[in-house]
């Protein structure tokens, strides 16, 4: 096997489909299987994120996939899009100039970037002095980083690579990987940063399943197992690492497929049961939620558009960074 503590750019790599991201649509309020032209329809379509969602909580899912509920930006989350884009921009240097240094010198332009995309993000903090501690967090997870690998010795193939695949089912799945690396061999790495703190050993499975489901994208789209899969914990200074193999994701196929299969039989039931977690104390919809008292909307009615309504439970890919 290759070399993968020290990556250079190498060998065949996985390509985005041409005209891909700008098809994308938004997190989660884009039908992919939304109407392109006339008689025409995008494939039925899954992303790691929407099925983290239905896996967590069905109701969920409904909001963000079927209702297109808004969210209102969170502080962590913000957080986790700003690293993400600072670590992506980083490998922009040449690799003597990626140092912790540079790297806190993006903090600011990059939160500028994005307040200016997203103006929204501005409400976060009543005051300055909230926001200037929230970028040291930032600053301090993106210290952690350069504790856990050194950026000059690595030259990724792709950063913020959007991937798809289709499944022999039919249902097609796609996302975006942080990172992918490759050695000189060939041999594949997907990274993936996180902003939060490493699970314990009992839910590191879970965890997994995200990375498992991008390994089975490029296997079936491109034909090559990754050997490695690596999740930095930026939370807690952690990397968690496994080497998939073809069982693995034969039996990540299976479960996904089978997800599908529930979400589907959700839909045309009409049954989004939510599954009351300590995740709710988090939701942006909890108010709404049948668990706690709360009454959700309406579901959009078929009938208006058959089509496009069937279509809806497909969510799109998440945008680089959200993580």
């Amino acid at each position: 096997m290759g070399d993968l503590s020290a990556v250079t750019k190498a060998g065949p790599v996985p390509q985005a489909r041409p005209g891909a991201e700008a098809a994308d649509g938004a997190e989660a309020g884009t039908a992919e299987a939304g109407q392109l032209e006339a008689g025409e329809f995008r494939p039925r379509s899954l992303s790691p994120s929407r099925a983290g969602d239905f896996l967590t909580c069905p109701l969920l899912y409904r909001f963000r996939v079927v209702d297109r509920l808004p969210e209102p930006p969170s502080p962590a989350a913000a957080r986790g899009t700003l690293v993400h884009a600072v670590l992506e921009r980083l490998f922009d240097h040449p690799a003597a100039a990626r140092t912790p240094q540079a790297a806190r010198a993006l903090l600011d332009p990059e939160w500028a970037r994005l307040t200016a995309e997203d103006p929204e993000l501005t409400s976060l903090f009543e005051a300055d002095e909230q926001r200037d501690a929230w970028l040291a967090q930032a600053a301090t997870m993106l210290d952690r980083y350069f504790t856990l690998e050194d950026p000059r010795r690595l030259e990724p193939a792709h950063r913020e690579l959007h991937v798809e695949a289709v499944l022999d089912s039919g249902l097609l799945l796609r996302g975006y990987i942080d990172r992918l690396d490759v050695a000189p061999g060939g041999e594949i790495r997907i990274v993936d940063y996180k902003t939060g703190t490493a699970p314990r050993e009992e839910f590191e499975a879970r965890a997994l399943f995200q990375m498992k489901f991008y390994a089975l994208v490029l296997w079936r789209s491109q034909g090559q197992l990754p050997r490695l899969l690596q999740l930095i914990y930026l939370g807690s200074s952690e990397i968690v690492r496994y080497a998939p193999d073809e069982a693995d994701l034969r039996a990540t196929e299976r479960k996904i497929n089978a997800l599908w299969q529930a979400i589907e039989r959700a839909r045309d039931a009409g049954d989004w049961r939510p599954r009351p977690s300590r995740l709710c104390d988090w939701c942006a919809h909890k108010p709404i939620c049948p668990a706690f008292g709360g009454t959700p909307p309406p579901l959009p009615d078929p009938s208006a558009d058959p089509p496009a309504a069937r279509s809806a439970v497909a969510g799109a890919p998440e945008p680089p960074g959200t993580q």
